[in-house]
C-alpha cells in the first residue's frame, strides 16, 4: 500500500532539518526489513543508496531502541567474512487489536509485527449501549495488555461510526456513541500510544497489506453495522468530515422499509446488517417455503447494496469490490446478486470494469487492520 510518504535524506531538499532526514531514514531501514525480510548491512547499503557507515549507524540506534535485531550470520556463500543479517524485531514487540463492530461481541488480539495474532480473547456484548460498552472495551483493553509476552508497540482499535483524526467517535449509532473520546480515554487507561480507526478502514488496510487487495478498490465491512472503506490510487481516502465510507446509513430505494436505529426509514443497515440478515432468515425458515424466501431475501439484499455501491463505483473508477462478514450470509446468493446487480448498473466493458469477492481473512480483517495503523504511527512501516 502506497501511504507512506516519500523519505528524503538529510540533503535532498531545502528546509529539512537533519534530524528530519534521519527519522525518515530510521522509518526507511525499518520498512525495508519489513518488507524485504532479514538483510545484511551491506545489502540494505545498495537497496537504500546510503553509504555503509550511514546504515551501521541507523541499524546501531534501531537496534538500541529494540526495533532491529541481529540473526546471525548469513548463510550466502561470498567471499570474504561472513555478513550478519539483520531483521525487524518481529516477535520481540507485540501490539494489541480491538475489534468493536461484531455482532454481539467486543475483541481484542495480541498480534506480532507481522500481523499473526499471538493470544486473543472476546466479551459477549448484550444490547446494551453508551458508557456501559465504554467501560467494557476499557476493562478488555486492560485484559488483552495483561496477555502480552512483549514490550507493546501500542493499541489499534476499529470500531463502528465516523471517526476523527483525533480518535474521537463522532457518531456510531449502533452504540449510542456520540463524541466518545476513545482514544484519550484508552490512554489514560492503560498508558500506551491508541490508534482509534473506523473499522472498515482498519479491514481494508490489512486487506492491502497482508491480503491481495488492490490500489483502486472499496471494501464493504458488514458485521453489527455496515461501513465500508476505500482505497484510490493506493491511498485510503478520508473525506471531508472523516466519513468515506459511510454507506450503511444511505436510504437504498424510495420504497420505503423498516425504521433504522439511526432514526431513519430504509437505510442499508436494515437490509445488510448481520443482524438483520439473521432474524430475516429465521423469518425465511419458518416460512411454507424456506429455500425460496431465503434466495429471494439474499438476492433482494445483494441488490440494495450494489444499488448503493454503483454510484462509488462509477464516479471513482474502482477495479475491485470486496466484502467481509460471515461467509454463511455473503457467499452464494448474495454475493452473486451483488455482482450482477452492479455490471447491470455500470457502462458495459469487455472484460468486467468490476470484480466482486470475499475479502481474506474475513474474521481477523479488523483486529489485523488495527495492526497496520500501529505499525505505521510507532515505527512508519506500512
Amino acid at each position: 500500500m502506497n501511504e507512506s510518504p516519500g523519505v528524503r535524506t538529510a540533503g535532498s531538499a531545502s528546509g529539512i532539518l537533519p534530524s528530519d532526514g534521519r527519522a525518515r531514514n530510521l522509518s526507511l531501514v525499518r520498512q525495508t526489513l519489513h518488507s524485504s525480510g532479514p538483510m545484511s548491512r551491506a545489502d540494505l547499503s545498495r537497496a537504500l543508496g546510503l553509504t555503509r557507515v550511514t546504515v551501521s549507524d541507523l541499524v546501531a540506534d534501531l537496534m538500541e531502541r529494540g526495533h532491529v535485531v541481529e540473526l546471525g550470520q548469513s548463510e550466502k556463500g561470498r567471499p570474504g567474512k561472513p555478513a550478519i543479517l539483520v531483521d525487524l524485531n518481529r516477535r520481540g514487540l507485540q501490539i494489541i487489536g480491538m475489534d468493536l463492530a461484531e455482532n454481539g461481541v467486543l475483541r481484542a488480539a495480541v498480534l506480532d509485527l507481522d500481523g499473526n495474532i499471538v493470544d486473543r480473547l472476546e466479551r459477549s456484548i448484550g444490547p446494551e449501549t453508551g458508557d456501559a460498552v465504554v467501560s467494557q472495551v476499557l476493562r478488555l483493553a486492560a485484559d488483552a495488555v495483561e496477555l502480552a509476552t512483549a514490550p507493546l508497540l501500542g493499541i489499534g482499535i476499529g470500531t463502528p461510526g465516523i471517526v476523527n483524526p483525533d480518535g474521537v467517535v463522532v457518531e456510531a449509532s449502533n452504540l449510542g456513541w456520540k463524541n466518545v473520546r476513545l482514544r484519550d480515554l484508552l490512554q489514560q487507561h492503560t498508558g500506551l500510544p491508541v490508534l482509534v480507526s473506523n473499522d472498515a478502514d482498519a479491514a481494508v488496510h490489512a486487506e492491502c497489506t497482508f491480503g491481495d487487495g488492490s490500489d483502486d478498490m472499496i471494501l464493504v465491512k458488514i458485521g453489527r453495522g455496515v461501513g465500508s472503506g476505500l482505497i484510490v490510487g493506493g491511498r485510503r481516502v478520508r473525506g471531508a468530515h472523516s466519513g468515506a465510507g459511510e454507506i450503511g446509513h444511505v436510504t437504498v430505494g424510495t420504497d420505503g422499509g423498516a425504521m433504522c436505529n439511526c432514526g431513519k426509514t430504509g437505510c442499508l443497515e436494515t437490509w445488510m446488517s448481520v443482524p438483520n440478515l439473521e432474524r430475516k432468515m429465521a423469518e425465511a425458515a419458518a416460512s411454507p417455503e424456506p429455500e425460496a424466501a431465503a434466495d429471494a431475501l439474499f438476492r433482494e439484499a445483494g441488490e440494495r447494496l450494489a444499488v448503493a455501491l454503483a454510484p462509488v463505483v462509477g464516479a471513482l473508477d474502482l477495479s475491485e469490490v470486496v466484502l467481509s462478514g460471515p461467509p454463511h450470509l455473503l457467499d452464494g446468493q448474495l454475493l452473486e446478486s451483488v455482482e450482477a446487480t452492479l455490471l447491470s448498473r455500470l457502462l458495459k466493458q469487455d472484460p468486467a470494469p468490476v470484480s466482486v469477492r470475499l475479502a481474506d481473512d474475513a474474521p481477523d480483517i479488523v483486529l489485523r487492520g488495527t495492526s497496520v495503523l500501529v505499525l505505521w504511527n510507532q515505527l512508519g512501516v506500512a
